[in-house]
């Protein structure tokens, strides 16, 4: 491309896109009359999710996203450099969605694309790679997509994971501008150990998806699932949650030169309100410092960070400091901190 090195990017807007069907608790209690929803619900905090059609595409929601935000910022499509497409329920094994969308969205030829299977990490790792990609040189506008379609992997009779999960996408543009909200420094992690806690076994090379409708078992501990639809144990992700998130939260302040007591907002993925405010109280954050954003979404993997940034951006001000903290399957983990000044909304 030719670039020269820029330094630091800038996120110039965001805009989510989520499916028209909604999912109530009232219908899942009516399906499933053995279930407490009214319990679930103050657990969880959540009242309803939204759900794809069967033919409706992690692809296809990304798209709707991106339309939005590049109708509304006015930014000229062949200005945008790099297209990073997160998502772990992909349109196809191969090709790669980010190419599809690529052509979709009629960016340019010299665009490279690609995409990466993150989950509920993949919002933090997105915007380390934007910002890596701007400050190298090596691109200097970025459109960063996320994408799930997570309901197609859950056992309708599966209440650990279909009381929690919704579908939706987002899309973000990072760009060397020097206006919007700063991306500054990073922590990640990895801990594959933790791999089979939250996995659907069935669908690749190791093991191929058979056909049909999903088998429904149960395991040694009685829980309910499918080797071709999603599992997770709860347990040991709250577990995990509560041992390697504090440390990550203080090491990224600690990275950027602020306390935790100087830091403005605390965005973390939204997994479900008794997680998130397990990790709060643990560390102390004063609840108005880290809202929670699912009642009426649910837990939706690599695009919660980003519709929780774009519903209470409103009350964000300039020169307020944010920290992003995002994880789970894998196990991954990551934060990073924002400067805020002013983002588009779309």
């Amino acid at each position: 491309m030719g670039l020269q090195s820029r330094g630091a990017a800038f996120i110039r807007g965001i805009s989510v896109h989520l499916p028209e069907t909604i999912v109530t608790n009232e219908q899942l209690q009516a399906e499933n009359p053995d279930w407490d929803m009214p319990k679930i619900e103050a657990k969880v905090g959540i009242k309803a999710r939204h759900v794809v059609l069967p033919e409706v595409t992690a692809g296809d929601l990304a798209y709707s996203a991106a339309c939005k935000l590049l109708e509304t910022s006015g930014v000229d499509r062949n200005s945008i450099d790099f297209l990073l497409f997160c998502t772990q329920s992909p349109d196809y094994f191969l090709p790669t969605t980010a190419c599809i969308l690529q052509n979709r969205l009629h960016l340019g030829t010299h665009c490279a694309a690609l995409d990466f299977n993150q989950g509920c990490s993949g919002y933090v790792y997105g915007l380390r790679l934007a910002e890596s990609l701007i400050a190298s040189g090596n691109a200097r506008r970025v459109l960063f997509l996320t994408g799930e379609t997570y309901t197609k992997y859950i056992h309708p009779r599966d209440r650990s994971v279909r009381v929690l999960f919704g579908d939706g996408a987002t899309a973000t543009l990072i760009d060397d501008a020097g206006s919007g909200a700063r991306i500054l420094k990073s922590c990640l992690g990895t801990d594959g150990s933790g791999a089979e806690n939250l996995i659907v076994r069935s669908g690749g090379m190791r093991s191929r998806c058979g056909s049909g409708e999903m088998p429904l078992g149960t395991d040694e501990e009685g829980r309910s699932h499918s080797p071709e639809a999603l599992f997770m144990d709860g347990q040991e992700l709250f577990l995990f949650t509560l041992r390697r998130i504090p440390p990550l939260v203080e090491a990224t302040a600690k990275l950027n030169n602020y306390t935790l007591e100087e830091v403005d907002w605390f965005i973390f993925h939204q997994a479900n309100a008794f997680m998130n405010e397990h990790i709060r109280t643990k560390m102390k954050i004063p609840k108005e410092k880290a809202p929670i954003v699912l009642e009426d979404v649910g837990n939706t993997v690599s695009n919660t960070i980003p519709i929780a940034i774009h519903r209470v951006s409103d009350q964000f001000k300039p020169g307020q400091k944010l920290m992003l903290v995002g994880f789970g399957v894998g196990y991954s983990w990551g934060a990073c901190m924002l400067e805020w000044q002013s983002v588009l909304q779309a």
